[in-house]
């Protein structure tokens, strides 16, 4: 290996030997990077003619090569306490998450707030969320803050609750009941206000290690005044632009009016005024807007917090200000308010501008035809989460319990918006599902409901491509010549070509094909293992003993 690189000229890198995805050269076996960027992709025999003119020679010895994976929507500090912190997801019964609070607080005696997440009463024997006087003994009294795995709802001790003034009078407060609304957010807000910069920090550092240890290059950070706070969101675009690691582009969901809330968002390093800018909430926590009342809760439809006017204001000022628009949308009767909300503003500033903004819906789950055509028309990019399918669909599933089969069955219509050309982005919504991109592009390509579901290569293509055109940018998330060096190596089996339509050939081997192979991600078998992670041409994760 040589080291000839100099000031003057970047440092160039020869993969070779391997299987390179790319759409360039559906054959490709090697790539050349020089410096941050793809600089040639072909076959073995024409890498010779490279291989004494590079700085280093990675043989790939069988591994695959994809762009870097993009999350187009997670929430770094909190994935980062979740890893380092208290988890309940993995529970088994209320009764041992009841432990699992009394060993964290016995082992964090400094903390001032206890933190955690992931419960789900649902999952439980028991079917019940921990009371009061529970919350109160496994905390030891002190202050205990945990959300529901959804992260719309939350259980907090006595003591927690006592740092709210004025809580009971909150919408969303019951005495004991999970908090929702006004009354959780006012508790979130003052239970992330005891973290110091060093937690933060901490925790930020550990879920972009993470991620890159997943083959994650880009994560779209959904931060918001409701969700975590203007430090947390400057503390964690500074941390990733000084330190290696996925890129981390950052969304603000504050609803904006005028030319100068816009200035602000853009202060704050923001790439636009969207993410969890919330025009509903969730299903788990019965509080996504919907046209019907809820199957298992008839007194209830869901919180509308964002009307069609407001959607209105909020695009029309984000269009003419230059920047991104976007809402968390889930029930059928927010997403309704959030498209006639933008061609509102189309009509506002012009239908044009409003569609080369590419502004964009968070989950959008509960769409029917008229809200699908109007998210083409209106050029929306869907940022959706195949793991809450995996998580909460099917016939026994969360879905089915709030809406019903029949209603549960229309969610998340992944195949629908590829047909209507709606762009598509995958995401995680980590800590809500776990960090996971080939675990979320197998639940795109088997769906729960079979005329849902998606190939392998078009679910890829969206936590790839898709995570960068989301943004705005149609030059990244591919291996071409000219591309950011963003890119993964994974150790994996065959290769294949694999549909989820069964009316045709499910998958083909045949190179004559033409089109690239991916891993073969049938239900029940092992994810490709991740053994490094380039960002702009520098290594970010390399799995030890490789």
């Amino acid at each position: 290996m040589s080291d000839s690189a100099t000031p003057s000229r970047p440092r160039t890198l020869l993969l070779r030997g391997g299987e390179v995805h790319s759409p360039a050269d559906p054959f490709a076996t090697a790539m050349v990077v020089e410096g941050d960027s793809i600089a040639w992709i072909g076959s073995e025999g024409a890498a010779d003619s490279f291989a004494d003119g590079v700085d280093e020679v990675v043989q790939l010895d069988g591994a695959l090569v994809t762009p870097a994976f993009t999350d187009a929507h997670v929430h770094t500090t909190a994935t980062g306490l979740a890893l380092t912190g208290l988890d309940l997801s993995g529970a088994p019964t209320l009764a041992d998450a009841l432990a699992r609070v009394r060993a964290y607080a016995k082992a964090r005696p400094d903390d001032r707030v206890l933190l955690g997440t992931g419960w789900d009463a649902h999952a439980w024997p028991e079917q019940r969320h921990p009371g009061r006087a529970e919350l109160d003994e496994a905390s030891g009294g002190r202050p205990l803050y945990l959300t529901r795995i959804d992260v719309h709802s939350a259980l907090a001790s006595t003591a927690m609750l006592d740092l709210v003034p004025d809580l009971t009078t909150r919408a969303g407060y019951r005495p004991d009941a999970p908090l929702t609304g006004d009354a959780h957010h006012a508790v979130r807000e003052a239970a992330y206000a005891t973290l110091t910069e060093r937690q933060r920090t901490e925790a930020q550092r550990a879920a972009r290690a993470h991620a890159a240890s997943l083959g994650i290059g880009a994560l779209h950070e959904c931060a918001g005044p409701d969700i975590s706070g203007e430090d947390d969101l400057r503390g964690l675009l500074a941390l990733a632009a000084e330190e290696p690691g996925p890129r981390v582009h950052g969304y603000w969901a504050e609803h904006l009016t005028s030319a100068k809330d816009a200035a602000r968002v853009r202060e704050l390093g923001a790439v636009g005024a969207a993410g969890d800018l919330f025009a509903d909430g969730s299903l788990g926590s019965h509080t996504a807007h919907l046209c019907a009342p809820y199957a298992d809760a008839p007194h209830t439809s869901g919180s509308a917090l964002l009307d069609a006017e407001a959607v209105a204001a909020h695009v029309a000022a984000c269009t003419e200000a230059g920047i991104q628009a976007g809402f968390h949308a889930i029930g059928d009767a927010a997403l309704q308010a959030v498209t006639a909300g933008v061609r509102g503003a189309a009509e506002r500033v012009g239908l044009a501008r409003v569609r080369a903004a590419r502004h964009r819906v968070e989950h959008a789950e509960m769409l029917t035809e008229q809200t699908i055509a109007d998210f083409a028309d209106l050029a929306l990019t869907a940022s959706v989460q195949p793991g809450f399918d995996a998580a909460w669909g099917g016939a026994d599933g969360m879905y089915a319990r709030r809406l019903g089969v029949e209603r549960a069955a229309t969610l998340n219509p992944y195949a629908a918006l590829l047909r209507a050309g709606v762009p598509l982005a995958l995401g995680s919504d980590s800590p809500v599902t776990p960090l996971g991109p080939w675990e979320a592009i197998r639940a795109a390509a088997f769906h729960h409901t079979h005329e849902h579901r998606i190939s392998v290569r078009g679910a890829f293509t969206a936590h790839t491509r898709g995570g960068w055109r989301a943004l705005g940018r149609d030059d990244a998330g591919v291996l071409v010549p000219g591309a950011p060096a963003d890119y993964a190596l994974w150790r994996t089996g065959q290769l294949i070509v694999q549909a989820p339509d069964t009316r045709v050939a499910n998958w083909s081997t045949d190179p004559r094909s033409g089109t690239p192979g991916l891993p073969d991600l049938t239900p029940g078998g092992q994810v490709p293992v991740c053994l490094r992670t380039v960002v702009g041409g520098r290594t970010v994760y390399a799995r030890p003993d490789e």
